[in-house]
């Protein structure tokens, strides 16, 4: 079954079982899928990667509302954005913790053979099909150039 039948499945699962932000999430997601589905000059099915890639895109946007929302003293909406986000990570692979992401990033680095900050496009080059949606790209390079710097 793919990513995007899954959404479908659930989607209809929450109507039934009247969970509505479960149900809006799901629509939410659905329709992004959707929109880039028929984006750009001609209509294509997404594949699960593309699907696994909007979905990140969307529980980065509701992480960064979520903020912004409690910065501003919103925290009903805060919370909103945040159980939205909950349910969108059930859909996205676990997360790397940081010794994970240290020893890919340390194989990459001497993948590369980069010893200074100006190897960074090569080592990122490595290490992004590596993560692939398990970690999010600020802190891979905030590794990178962690190790590149010392």
């Amino acid at each position: 079954m793919t990513l995007k039948a899954q959404l479908q499945d659930d989607l209809t699962t929450a109507m039934k079982a009247r969970d509505t932000v479960r149900l809006a999430t799901i629509r939410m997601a659905l329709t992004a899928v959707t929109n880039e589905e028929v984006a750009g000059k001609q209509s294509r099915e997404l594949t699960d990667d593309d699907v696994l890639k909007v979905l990140a895109r969307e529980l980065k946007k509701r992480k960064e509302a979520a903020a912004a929302f409690s910065e501003a003293g919103k925290d009903d909406r805060a919370q909103a954005e945040l159980a939205e986000a909950a349910v969108l990570e059930e859909y996205l692979p676990a997360q790397l913790s940081d010794d994970e992401l240290v020893a890919l990033v340390t194989a990459a680095v001497a993948e590369s053979g980069a010893t200074n900050p100006q190897g960074m496009g090569a080592v990122m080059k490595i290490v992004q099909p590596k993560i692939a949606g398990r970690a999010d790209g600020s802190r891979v390079a905030a590794e990178v150039k962690r190790q590149l710097a010392t």
